[in-house]
């Protein structure tokens, strides 16, 4: 204990130190709300001071000069001021958590007769130095107890006993952590008060409000991050909730255009939704992202979207068109790119409508754009379009039989199709060996 006590003054350097930099970080953190930063700032910068003034008076004890004669009076009025003020802003701490609670009206109450003891110490503090009711000074200028030193003990763990039974009360409000620090704010300094009572020259008092100080901020930081990380939680459920939504009606929104253009030709029916299937299943042969090849199933299946401006005799038209209505049907990619243009969920969404008959040989339409010059997506809805326009029952002709549909595949490697993907296409037809692939496939 003697070797402790010899290490006092630096214990409460440090102490002090430690808790001005904590009041600085409180300062400057924005993730507290200024109602509860001040109350804890205050709190902070009153240990730091604290335990400097104490540290001061320790020094300057027994110093007979001018110096030391107003050093040790002015720290030592400002260690029992400080001890005052620290335990008045928690208390003001204090209130503002339980503010809103079923049963704070009596607890603010207790709080504020709290606030009144803290007010009257303060004034006690004040006369006594004038009267030397808590100390006065021999001539040696050495700190002596004064008749009524038990009342500056006795106010502030009074007060300590009302925030408890508070804290005690409404324990179940609060986060269990801020409880926990709370409890130890307004106990630890009581049983070092008693202590220090019975041990003279020892300051447990003030070590202890700055150790519990300390302890407090890390208690608020760490429930305040908790209650960040809990919003966090909430904002992305939510995020992802209204995505699920967004991606649903989205969806509904796909099918519904599909069934209208589906509508227009009855032997087309089932059309987009085949080719979007065929597409995804291209994507993800060639090595696409899940994302990718949810975005390319879209796209496909929106594909013939510009259909829906095109005059009803021409799309259900029996036999071959003459080259003006051929040329009318030729608008429907500049129709859908445009329709789609807008859509932000895909922005690549436009692409699939607008490009898929471009050819890779630049003889396609609408802007004969050559191989690679044609969007990646475009290109694998050209060899999934082809494919079941050849495998589908048309107005004028039945399905291709499979060997046939494979030989035409083959032969636009290059020149219709591109490359890569087309060649997926024809693995996909080698694996299906029964030729199930076609108009009658199942569609989801």
């Amino acid at each position: 204990m003697e070797i402790l006590k010899n290490y006092q003054l630096d214990i409460m350097l440090m102490i002090g130190t430690v808790c001005g930099l904590i009041a600085l970080f409180i300062i400057f953190t924005k993730t507290i709300s200024l109602r509860k930063k001040l109350p804890l700032i205050f709190v902070e910068f009153g240990a730091m001071f604290l335990l400097f003034a104490d540290r001061l008076a320790y020094i300057y004890r027994g110093n007979v000069s001018q110096k030391g004669y107003w050093m040790v009076r002015i720290s030592n009025f400002l260690v029992f001021f400080l001890t005052i003020f620290i335990i008045y802003a928690f208390n003001y701490y204090l209130s503002d958590l339980i503010r809103n609670g079923d049963r704070a009206t009596f607890s603010l109450r207790r709080l504020r007769v709290s606030n009144n003891l803290a007010i009257l110490g303060i004034i006690l503090i004040i006369v006594s130095q004038f009267t030397g009711f808590y100390y006065t000074f021999d001539e040696w200028n050495q700190y002596q107890r004064g008749k009524g030193f038990f009342l500056c003990y006795l106010i502030p763990i009074a007060i300590f006993f009302i925030q408890f039974s508070v804290i005690v009360q409404f324990r179940k409000m609060m986060d269990a952590k801020i409880a926990f620090a709370m409890i130890l704010f307004t106990t630890i300094p009581i049983v070092a008060s008693i202590v220090q009572f019975i041990f003279y020259g020892w300051s447990f008092t003030n070590l202890s409000l700055g150790i519990t100080a300390i302890i407090l901020y890390f208690f608020v930081i760490k429930e305040t991050n908790d209650s960040l990380e809990s919003v966090r939680n909430h904002e992305i459920e939510y995020l992802k909730n209204e995505q699920k939504n967004a991606k649903y009606l989205f969806d509904q929104t796909s099918k519904a255009l599909v069934n209208a253009i589906d509508a227009k030709d009855s032997y087309t029916q089932g059309h987009s939704v085949r080719v979007a299937l065929y597409s995804k299943l291209i994507a993800e042969k060639s090595g696409k992202s899940e994302k990718e090849c949810n975005e390319i199933y879209y796209t496909a299946l929106l594909h013939d979207v510009g259909k829906i401006g095109i005059p009803d005799y021409i799309i259900n038209k029996v036999g071959k068109l003459s080259d003006e209505e051929y040329e009318i049907i030729k608008r429907h990619p500049s129709i859908g790119g445009q329709i789609l243009s807008d859509i932000d969920i895909f922005p690549n969404l436009y692409m699939g409508a607008k490009y898929h008959h471009e050819r890779y040989d630049g003889k396609g339409y609408p802007d004969h754009l050559k191989g690679e010059e044609i969007p990646d997506i475009a290109r694998i809805i050209a060899v999934a379009d082809a494919y079941d326009a050849m495998t589908s029952k048309r107005s004028y002709r039945n399905p291709f039989p499979q060997k046939t549909v494979r030989e035409e595949i083959f032969n636009g490697i290059g020149t219709q199709f591109d490359p890569v993907y087309a060649k997926i296409m024809l693995q996909m037809i080698d694996e299906d060996e029964n030729y199930q692939m076609k108009e009658s496939v199942a569609l989801s």
